[in-house]
Parts: structure tokens; sequence; C-alpha cells
């Protein structure tokens, strides 16, 4: 499969733009870096299916993951070639990409888009478009067996996370993602201004990788995210079969209720010294029969 390239930040996340600083009453003049936000449009065989906007950098992995996690790829095997359209130089290069079939296969964006096309999202929300939410509820099955994780391993994947955050370390700006084999092993990171783009780069490179949706000895054992989750992020990770997702703030109502109908383990807090486990605690050791 031809591809744009691993996850991860390229050239142009970042641009610096001129501010005033005012520090008690003191007013100073100076650059300040942020982050980038550009619209992706995301094209299956020439047919555009989702416009998103993310902060360029492994768009190859966002478009996979993103199709993946929608239901329509299944494998890594069903993509053909993931390019960027046009020529470098041209006016907006960079922000459509388009995924096209592997011979003898063809991406149907129509089975689980039930003939509708997405309208343009923000970098906050996942699952825009959608007619209902039962529908991706009745999408998502039960993870299924695997490994509890300790809550010590929780706990140090998300202290890494905080360090795998270099552009948000320039800009305050990005969320992050990164998923784990069981042992704490980093298999994948990345970070973007929507949380669900950074979960989507993830998956598409664990899939491109062949560790997505495999059995459990196979594929990612935890699935850590800045910020909130909410309920596309463990949409996500119930179409990777990743068991357990922790969060460094809340969860959402939603995001809880469909952890609990998809097996997955959801850990909200987990910083520091503590998490709280919101689901399926039987995953996490210990927690399913706490100390009173």
């Amino acid at each position: 499969m031809d591809d744009t390239g691993p996850a991860g930040a390229r050239a142009g996340s970042t641009i610096e733009v001129a501010t005033v600083r005012i520090t008690a009453g003191a007013f100073e003049r100076q650059l300040d870096t942020v982050a980038v936000e550009e619209p992706l449009e995301v094209r299956v065989d020439g047919e555009t299916v989702a416009v998103t906007m993310r902060t360029p950098g492994g768009d190859a992995d966002l478009a996979l993951g993103f199709l993946f996690a929608e239901g329509m790829i299944g494998e890594a095997g069903d993509v053909g070639s993931v390019a960027h359209c046009g020529r470098p130089g041209d006016e907006g290069y960079g922000n459509v990409i388009d995924v096209r079939s592997a011979g003898g296969h063809r991406i149907d964006p129509e089975r689980l888009l039930e003939g509708r096309r997405w309208n343009t999202t923000s970098s906050a929300c996942g699952v825009c478009g959608r007619r209902s939410i039962d529908g991706l509820l009745e999408r998502c099955a039960p993870v299924g067996e695997a490994p509890p994780v300790a809550p010590e391993e929780i706990l140090r994947a998300m202290a890494l996370l905080a360090q795998l955050q270099p552009v948000f370390g320039r800009t305050g700006g990005l969320h992050a993602a990164a998923a784990f084999a069981s042992g704490g092993v980093l298999l994948a990171s990345a970070e973007d201004v929507g949380r669900h783009n950074a979960v989507d780069k993830v998956v598409g490179a664990l899939l491109r990788a062949g560790m997505a949706g495999l059995a459990p000895a196979g594929r990612a054992a935890l699935l850590a995210v800045s910020g909130r989750t909410s309920f596309e992020i463990v949409q996500k990770a119930a179409a990777a079969r990743i068991p357990v997702v922790s969060g460094v703030s809340a969860p959402s109502s939603l995001a809880v209720e469909l952890a609990r109908a998809a097996g997955i383990a959801l850990c909200g807090f987990s910083r520091g010294d503590r998490l709280n486990v919101y689901s399926n605690a039987e995953r996490v050791v210990g927690a399913a029969a706490p100390a009173h």
C-alpha cells in the first residue's frame, strides 16, 4: 500500500503569530507559536466522504483510521494507495487526500453512511452527520476477552502521553492520543487540534502495522487520550478492539454508556496516582472488588 508516511507532525503544523502580551499592565510585542488548523477533505476513489478540521501531519493515518472506524475498510489490504491530490506548490495542496481501493476490492462508503454524505466536521466532533447514535451503538460489538491492565500501567501510560506532545509543548493548543501494548509498550502516538483526529491517526498507524482489530495478543491493550473522553473516542476504540481507554479528564455520559455496551474499561481523571474506572472494572486489576 502506498501512503503519505507515518503519523506525526509535518512542517507547517505550527506558525508564528504577532501578539501583544499584557502582564500587570505592561505591554510587550512578541511572536507566539500557534497550532495550525486546516481542513482535510477525505475522498474514496475520487468521491468526497468527509471534511474535517485537523492539524496537518499524519493525514494518511487519519484517513485510514477514520475509514476503519466507520466500517468502510476492514484492513490495510483493502486500500491500494493513499495520497494527497494535486501537486506540491498548488494552492491548497495537502488538504485533499484520496484513498484508492485495492485491486479486486471496492471500498463502499454507502453501506454505513446510509446513502448520505458527511458535512464539514469541526475539530471537536467525530460523529456529525449520523442519523442516530443508536446505529453506532449497534455496530460496536463487545470487544471480547483480553488480559486485565494494572492501574500503575495505565498511570505510567498517561504520564508518558504528556511527554509525547512536542507541538502542544510549543503551543498549548493540541490534543494527543497514544496506543500501548500489554506491558506498557508504546505502539503509536499522534497530536491534533481534534482529539478524535488524534485517535484516528493512531488507529491508522495501528492498521498500517496490522495491530488494529486483531486477537488480544496482537493488538493494543490501552488507548490514552488527553482531555475529556467523549462518545466518538470510545466508538473508535471499540472499532479497533482496544479494551481499555483512559483520559486525563472526565468522560461523557454517552461515552460511559457505549463503553459499558462495548466491553471497554473507561477510565477518567487518570493522572498522578489516581484514576476513576467508569465501566467494565474487571479489565483493570483489582478494580472489580475494591477494598472497603
